[in-house]
């Protein structure tokens, strides 16, 4: 949501706007965009969706991405929003500017939500497609670029830190969602079983390439963006308030702060995940 915010802000007078998502998913993060887009004053603007996804990926969902750009063709279609939608099938370590389909004449916006985590850096290859990607997209000049981590630290650690790190941050996760849905709840199963187990042993039981859940904190997210010559850009308020608004009616356990230029939304004492914006 906050990710999403700074999109509309970035882009509330241009006519023409590109987003590259580099880990659609089932794209449902774009259907508050469009919806907000179609009330804009003056109009909406065209819209062009490259999704991108590894197919081989476990972290593909949604039945193939000509499902995604079906469905998000139609509601775009519904809400009267001109909208083309091109899916890139590939690894974030294969992709390369050709692929990203970059018109002249349209502002971009990049999303980065829960996919530079996966991609390997310079501890694991000298390619280093981590830092790659992050020079590729600002070699595009886009208006505005969104991350979004988990908040917690496995890349590099050794095995003993990294098996306490995780131990702390899923216990957290876990008791979060204790407050969202039962145990024997089908969708919580599924999300338990086939999401987070994965990615904790994954964490716990798998080194060197095969390790390819590479979490960073905040910070170090930061150096990374400015080395590739990014500057922040800001969150807007209004978005950042609702979102706190939202969580403490719903959960008082849940906390969402301002800090730093991001936000974070945590679990009691514990940061979860972070977002932020950079041009």
């Amino acid at each position: 949501m906050s990710a999403n915010g700074a999109i509309a802000e970035a882009m509330k007078d241009e006519d023409r706007v590109h987003i590259i998502d580099f880990q659609i998913g089932q794209g449902s993060q774009w259907i508050p965009l469009i919806q907000a887009f179609a009330a804009r004053p003056g109009g909406p603007p065209h819209i062009r969706i490259t999704g991108i996804d590894d197919f081989r990926s476990i972290y593909a969902r949604g039945g193939g991405l000509s499902i995604v750009g079906r469905r998000l063709s139609k509601l775009a279609e519904a809400f009267k929003v001109p909208l083309e939608f091109h899916g890139a099938a590939m690894s974030g370590c294969e992709v390369q500017v050709k692929n990203l389909g970059i018109r002249p004449g349209e502002a971009l916006a990049v999303n980065f939500a829960f996919m530079l985590q996966h991609m390997p850096d310079e501890s694991v290859s000298t390619e280093n497609h981590r830092d790659r990607l992050l020079r590729m997209v600002k070699g595009l000049n886009p208006k505005v670029v969104t991350l979004v981590e988990q908040e917690f630290n496995t890349n590099t650690a050794a095995f003993y830190p990294r098996f306490l790190e995780a131990l702390d941050y899923y216990t957290a996760m876990f008791e979060s969602i204790d407050v969202t849905l039962p145990r024997e709840h089908k969708e919580r199963i599924n999300v338990e079983q086939h999401c987070l187990a994965r990615e904790v042993v994954n964490i716990i039981a798998c080194e060197g390439k095969e390790r390819v859940e590479r979490h960073e904190p905040l910070g170090k997210w930061r150096s990374r963006l400015k080395m590739a010559g990014f500057s922040p850009y800001p969150l807007s308020p209004l978005v950042n308030a609702t979102i706190k608004t939202l969580l403490e009616n719903y959960c008082s356990k849940y906390r969402v702060e301002e800090r730093d230029g991001a936000l974070y939304l945590g679990w009691m004492n514990r940061d979860l995940v972070a977002s932020c914006a950079w041009k």
